[in-house]
């Protein structure tokens, strides 16, 4: 990754909404050791799904740039509670454009793989057309929507299988089964590409960072990061057991594949959850990471409680 250029003037203070969950924790820890002045902002002082207490919000702080990290991530839960998922995933974003605009400030939000369907030979580029299987994955398509038709100067990112220290993920759910059965059954037939939200955090401070830099040109519009390497969750499950016995003892022995179909859910997945992420590379000099030595460093440094 190039190098962030942070802002000179200390007043000015990029503002982070979602701030306590686990992509919002290690971006403000990320931002902070860029130096980059910085509030963060979360449920309950901000909700995102009241137009007016956004706009008031961002008025009074009044970032030089706001980045949202907040979503309804609950993609089973979703398919019954449709109300809260469109209110923070749509709602919420078309609420913090119209503020930024209003106010002259630029967005970065974060989007999904779950805006495909999964269908596509071979990783998803940007502009591939959006087929989402599920309230989640349409609510954060209708984001995005509504952050373009409000806002030009924006950046999207979507992203997929985001793991990190704070928060509950697949890396967290497995090593918790890991350590309590000797067999676990893990979908080996829908892939994608393992992202950490600490290189996730590092390419956003990366892209506020052009953003400061050349704020009248800098390259708007949606681009795709995560891990580098496509693999099955059950490839990723594997790694998970190898890299964790090096730390802490598992009570698991078997972790065995099986088909979509054996393992229903609410929501329908994406069989093919590859982003291409050349684009913003080019864009933005910020390159994808090998998925296996980031999850072996993830864990090597993950309390053993965890």
């Amino acid at each position: 990754m190039t190098s962030p250029s942070k802002p000179s003037d200390a007043a000015a203070a990029i503002l982070v909404v979602g701030c306590r969950g686990m992509l919002g924790t290690d971006l403000m820890d990320r931002l902070a050791l860029e130096e980059f002045p910085r509030l963060g902002l979360d449920l309950p002082e901000l909700d995102i799904t009241k137009a007016d207490q956004t706009l008031a919000a961002i008025d009074r702080i009044h970032p030089w740039l706001v980045i949202n990290c907040a979503a309804y991530t609950a993609v089973d839960r979703a398919e019954q509670d449709q109300a809260p998922a469109f209110a923070v995933n749509r709602d919420g974003p078309a609420n913090l454009a119209a503020a930024c605009a209003a106010l002259g400030a630029p967005l970065i939000h974060i989007s999904t793989d779950y805006v495909f369907d999964g269908s596509k030979t071979g990783p998803y580029r940007e502009d591939d057309p959006a087929a989402p299987l599920g309230v989640y994955g349409l609510s954060k398509w209708q984001g995005e929507e509504a952050v373009r038709a409000r806002l030009a100067r924006h950046v999207i990112v979507r992203t997929a299988w985001l793991y990190g220290r704070h928060g509950p993920n697949f890396v967290h759910t497995m090593l918790r089964l890991m350590a309590q059965r000797e067999t676990v059954n893990v979908v080996a037939d829908q892939y994608g590409c393992p992202t950490w939200t600490g290189h996730l955090a590092g390419a956003l401070t990366v892209i506020a960072g052009r953003i400061h830099r050349e704020p009248e040109d800098p390259p708007w519009g949606t681009y795709h990061y995560t891990g580098l390497g496509a693999i099955t969750w059950h490839a990723f499950a594997t790694a998970i057991a190898e890299e964790a016995r090096r730390t802490r003892p598992l009570a698991v022995r078997q972790v065995l594949p099986i088909t979509t179909a054996e393992y229903p859910t609410p929501a329908r997945r994406p069989a093919n959850s590859v982003l291409d992420c050349a684009k913003i590379q080019t864009a933005f000099g910020v390159a994808a990471r090998p998925w296996r030595p980031t999850l072996a460093r993830f864990l090597w440094e993950l309390p053993s409680e965890l």
